[in-house]
């Protein structure tokens, strides 16, 4: 695999500092200005605090760069995709708040929302913490995190809003373990501290699970997913227009376990969340059996 080119990323903060801001939203996106629109109308319809937004566009030639100029909001600009990592962190040196949230361009953040991300952070003592959003999304999946299949359109010309702000008015479930993805919640403070998004992960396959590792690593393990705070995922993704890295084998080479064992065995993804249970981690057998299958993975 030819090895993912660093970008020029020129930065363009058009925005004053706001006291009254709570979270700096980080969004980066690749001519789908019409996702992007509606992602952008879903924060000033259905927040219930004000935030600062902050745009990476990549090439921008949709029209998607004369829109975010016209918005008057902050944004980072690259001539060639990105990618993920280069893109988020180089937002993240426009944060004015001190709290950091990752959203795709292709969610739909559904009302307070917000609010009870916030919730979670204010009842929290210190920011050891990463807190995610539950997506709601179109397509069967064996994520046990997410509420599917429910399908509310998979564009914007076939987004069903109402019925969408309908089924969230009715639809409860528990919290769950395993916070590694957007819209995803971290303090600016632990964000810096563990050097934000790795960048040899680019253009991004599996650098939301290195993030978290990176995470553990500095003592976080309060990786919970909060239920009410819910976001409709259209799953437009982009990564089919790009050679993605090998973000599987990598993650085994890093950290010498894969990245399923992180996720079921230490973040217990998917399970409901319990204050009276505290994640923990022993090096047994299973860990030992973990190590040996991430030598295999990082022989292929």
């Amino acid at each position: 695999m030819t090895p993912f080119p660093k970008p020029e990323i020129i930065s363009f903060p058009q925005s004053q500092v706001n006291p009254a801001h709570k979270f700096s939203i980080l969004i980066p996106s690749w001519n789908n200005l019409e996702m992007l629109q509606l992602c952008l109308h879903s924060i000033h319809k259905n927040s219930r605090f004000k935030h600062q937004i902050i745009v990476h566009l990549n090439e921008g030639t949709d029209g998607s760069l004369e829109w975010v100029k016209a918005q008057g909001i902050d944004y980072t600009f690259s001539a060639q995709n990105a990618g993920i990592c280069y893109a988020v962190n180089a937002m993240a040196k426009l944060v004015q708040t001190d709290y950091i949230l990752f959203l795709n361009d292709d969610m739909y953040v559904c009302p307070e929302w917000d609010l009870h991300l916030m919730n979670e952070v204010t009842t929290t003592t210190n920011n050891l913490w990463y807190f995610s959003g539950t997506m709601i999304e179109p397509n069967p999946s064996s994520n046990k995190c997410n509420l599917a299949p429910f399908d509310f359109g998979t564009d914007v010309k076939s987004f069903k809003e109402q019925e969408l702000l309908e089924f969230c008015k009715t639809t409860h479930r528990k919290d769950w373990n395993g916070a590694s993805w957007p819209p995803s919640l971290v303090s600016k403070e632990l964000f810096l501290k563990v050097g934000g998004y790795s960048e040899e992960f680019s253009p991004g396959m599996y650098s939301d699970p290195d993030f978290s590792m990176k995470l553990w690593r500095a003592g976080v393990r309060n990786f919970k997913g909060i239920a009410a705070s819910m976001v409709y995922h259209f799953q437009s993704k982009s990564t089919g227009r790009v050679e993605k890295n090998d973000g599987r084998k990598q993650f085994a080479i890093k950290w010498g376990i894969p990245a399923s064992f992180f996720y079921k065995n230490m973040l217990e993804m998917g399970k409901d969340h319990s204050i009276q249970h505290s994640l923990s981690f022993d090096k047994n057998l299973n860990f030992l059996f973990a190590k040996i299958r991430a030598i295999k993975i990082a022989r292929k």
